[in-house]
Parts: structure tokens; C-alpha cells; sequence
């Protein structure tokens, strides 16, 4: 749909205040049951034409997971001795998935993609793939020490019932026990899976292919430039409708009562909206006061930047750049802070600096302000941010979740426009 036709409707909308009923939750928040999986498991295999290969693994036991014990390795030629590994970073949520990806790989592969490799994740259809915890195997695809035959051109996708990978190495491999296979380049399934007994977790819809279609093919200032016309002029909310607005944006699914808090990570009453202790408040992850735009509409209204969190952390954050290191902060697992910088939890890292990405395409020159990352802490009412290269970091080590992407999804539908670092992660590196 234009921007244009869609603003028309959504002040008509709006006119009344952010509704609940502008957003009815979809199969994408569909509450999980009791986790049964104990561990990591590889959860697809794609083995396609040219660089066309991605392995996905799936995180079913109800708990956010540190990816650093776990690696990948590739058992090649039917070797007994690992050709190569490949060492995960990030954190990956209950629910979701990571997918590892060739760099040469087909650009809608990469668009699901979190973490790119080219040394394991170059496979052919012979080889073996060993997911270790610790250096110890807990799942595997292939059979170390033997040449399997039926992995070469197919995608495969682990059965729903499974819920534990298989952690010996060198038995027989047969494909049709545990997997359901699909015809060479097949990619719908990449980036989500379903176990039995752990609910559904679909991808997001994507965004609609023609969203970004004069993007395509860009890069660096180019890229810049015509992601900020694609996402320019959305519905701009007052103030008083963000309140509205982030309770459905960030609602808890597990209690439609509550919204989650950033960086701490709490649950709390939407009715405990204010600025008490106890209470949260609308926090401004592009500090409003780098620039002075305050809480005018546009830059100080955009919830794709404004989140809930509670007032006394929010207090504490004020208005610091993000780099590492400092002291930890109360109320706040994970939080870290300098009297110049601020360090969140590593669960939200990514979120950050995806959130900053956005700021920066969407408000340039021509715009009431024109905001810009650089590489500095202590920025002041500049209208920069920092520190570009610690946020690139973070955006690699923690990936889109789909609690992202289902954000993303809600603030489409209040405010018009999407995050396209949450739609393409891999555009970040191309524009910084």
C-alpha cells in the first residue's frame, strides 16, 4: 500500500488514541507450552545449488541461551578428524532459531541469516556437520567417517517430534527417520521451526518484497539514501499516544496484562505507566537530548526507538552512548555503567543497535534533525551517537529474534514504516 493512502487511514485511526484493537496478536504469539528439549539441536540443513547452504538451530527449552560453549564443525570427505570449526557468538531466545550461513549464499538465505561463515558452512552433500557444547557433541547431520550420499542437493528439515539432537557421530545416517525432505533451493522454512509440545514459532511474515524493492541492489551511501525515502514520512504520534502505543508493541504473550521492560527484562502492569519507582516510562533509546528533539513528534515520538523501562533504570541510563564496561546497575542483570557510557544486558544488545540503525536512516538532512553514529562516548545535545563500532559488534553477536521482527510487525501497523536493519541485518554492514 502507498505511505500516503496508508497515513490517511491511520489518522483516522489514531484520532481517537492507539487502540488494542489496532493489533490483534496473530499465530506469530502463539503462548509456548512446557519446553521438553534439554539442548541446542540442528533444526534444518540446506544443501543447494551453487553457495546456496545454511544450517539452522533451534533453541526449545523455555530459557534464552548464551551461544559461546557451542560451536559448529565440518567433518569433510568422510574424514574422522574435523577440516574445520566455526565458534557461535550471540544469544539465540527459547523459540527461536540462529541460522549460519554461506557468504555467496542466495540473498533470501542471507536475509534470515545471523551468523555468516565460509569455512563450515561450505559442505557438500557428503560431508558430516557436528554441533558441540563445550567440545562435547550434542547433535549432528552426515556420519563422521563415511561418505553419506542423499545430502546433496535438499533441504531438510528436522520431523516436529524430534526434541533432542543426536549426539553419536559415526552411526548410519538415513535422512528419512528424523527429517522431512524438500526440493533443492527450498528456503520457506529457514528461520523458525515447530516441535511438538513446544507450540509454533512461524516466521514473521516478511516484509512485503515491493517495501524495499528500490533498494535493491544498493549499497553504502546509495543504500543509506533510499532506505531513508522508503521509511521517511510515517504517521507521526503525540506523546500521549506512545503510552497506548507501547503497550501493544511490547506486550508480554505470556501476560496480555503486562509489557516487558528493555534492558531488565521484567514483566509489568501496563497500568503502572508514570514516573514513581516502581512504575515504567517511555524510554528514549536514541537519547532525546543528543540532537534536542525532546519528546516532539517525530524523532521524540518514533516507537521504533521508545520502549518501556523502568523509571529508576531509565533514571540511571539518562541520556549515555552504548559502549562496554562499568560498574553493575541496580535493578538491571547485565547492566553496566560509566559516567559516560551505558552497557545492556546481552540479550537486548542487538535490539540497541538495531533501534540506532534505524534513527540514523530515518532522520537526515531536511528533517527536523539529522542524526548520525560516530565512534565516541560523552556526545552531549550533538545530534551524534556512540559508539558505532562497539553497536556493529553487538548487532553481529546478538541476531534478529522474533520478537523483534513481531514488533517490528506492530509498529508497521501503528506508525507505517519498518526497521530495515530488522528485515535485512546484513545491510548494516553494507551502509557501515
Amino acid at each position: 500500500m502507498d505511505k500516503r493512502l496508508w497515513n490517511k487511514s491511520a489518522k483516522v485511526l489514531l484520532s481517537v488514541g492507539v487502540a488494542a484493537s489496532l493489533w490483534a496478536p496473530s499465530s506469530q504469539m502463539t503462548v509456548q507450552a512446557a519446553a521438553p528439549a534439554s539442548d541446542l539441536f540442528i533444526s534444518e540443513y540446506i544443501e543447494g545449488s551453487n553457495l546456496n547452504k545454511a544450517i539452522e538451530i533451534y533453541n526449545g527449552t523455555g530459557a534464552s541461551i548464551e551461544l559461546s560453549p557451542y560451536s559448529l564443525a565440518l567433518y569433510a570427505n568422510g574424514n574422522t578428524s574435523a577440516q574445520s570449526e566455526m565458534a557461535l557468538s550471540g544469544n539465540v531466545a527459547s523459540g527461536d532459531t540462529v541460522v549460519l550461513y554461506h557468504g555467496g549464499a542466495d540473498s533470501v538465505i542471507q536475509g534470515k541469516g545471523n551468523l555468516q561463515d565460509t569455512s563450515v558452512i561450505n559442505f557438500n552433500g557428503d560431508d558430516a556437520l557436528i554441533l558441540e557444547k563445550d567440545g562435547v557433541p550434542i547433535d549432528s547431520i552426515g556420519q563422521v567417517g563415511a561418505r553419506i550420499e542423499n545430502m546433496k542437493d535438499v533441504t531438510l528439515v528436522r520431523n516436529p517430534d524430534i526434541q533432542v539432537g543426536g549426539s553419536v557421530v559415526d552411526d548410519a545416517f538415513d535422512p528419512s527417520t528424523d527429517w522431512i525432505a524438500y526440493p533443492v533451493d527450498t528456503f520457506e522454512h529457514l528461520g523458525s521451526h515447530t516441535m511438538d509440545g513446544f507450540g509454533e514459532t512461524p516466521a514473521p511474515a516478511p516484509a512485503p518484497s515491493a517495501y524495499y524493492e528500490t533498494a535493491n541492489g544498493l549499497q553504502g551511501t546509495a543504500l543509506k539514501a533510499e532506505l531513508h525515502e522508503i521509511i521517511d514520512d510515517h504517521f507521526q504520534l503525540s506523546y500521549s499516544q506512545v503510552w497506548d502505543a507501547l503497550n501493544i508493541t511490547d506486550e508480554d504473550p505470556n501476560n496480555l496484562n503486562n509489557v516487558l521492560l528493555l534492558y531488565s527484562g521484567q514483566s509489568r502492569s501496563k497500568s503502572l505507566n508514570g514516573g514513581n519507582v516502581g512504575d515504567w516510562n517511555r524510554e528514549h533509546t536514541w537519547a532525546k537530548s543528543h540532537g534536542s528533539f525532546g519528546t516532539a513528534m517525530g524523532a521524540g515520538t518514533d516507537i521504533h526507538h521508545l520502549r518501556p523501562t523502568d523509571v529508576q533504570v531509565n533514571g540511571l541510563r539518562g541520556n549515555l552512548d552504548f559502549d562496554y564496561g562499568g560498574t553493575a546497575v541496580s535493578g538491571c542483570d547485565g547492566c553496566l555503567r560509566t559516567t559516560t557510557s551505558w552497557e545492556p544486558p546481552d540479550d537486548v544488545k542487538g535490539d540497541v543497535a538495531r533501534m540506532l540503525f534505524y534513527m540514523v536512516v530515518r532522520y537526515e538532512s531536511g528533517d527536523a534533525v539529522d542524526l548520525e553514529l560516530n565512534d565516541q562516548v560523552n556526545n552531549g545535545s550533538t545530534p551524534y551517537h556512540g559508539k558505532i563500532s562497539v553497536l556493529l559488534e553487538w548487532h553481529a553477536q546478538d541476531p534478529v529474534s522474533a520478537w523483534e521482527q513481531q514488533r517490528n510487525e506492530k509498529i508497521e501497523d501503528i506508525q507505517g514504516n519498518r526497521n530495515p536493519f530488522i528485515d535485512h541485518p546484513e545491510w548494516a554492514k553494507s551502509i557501515w
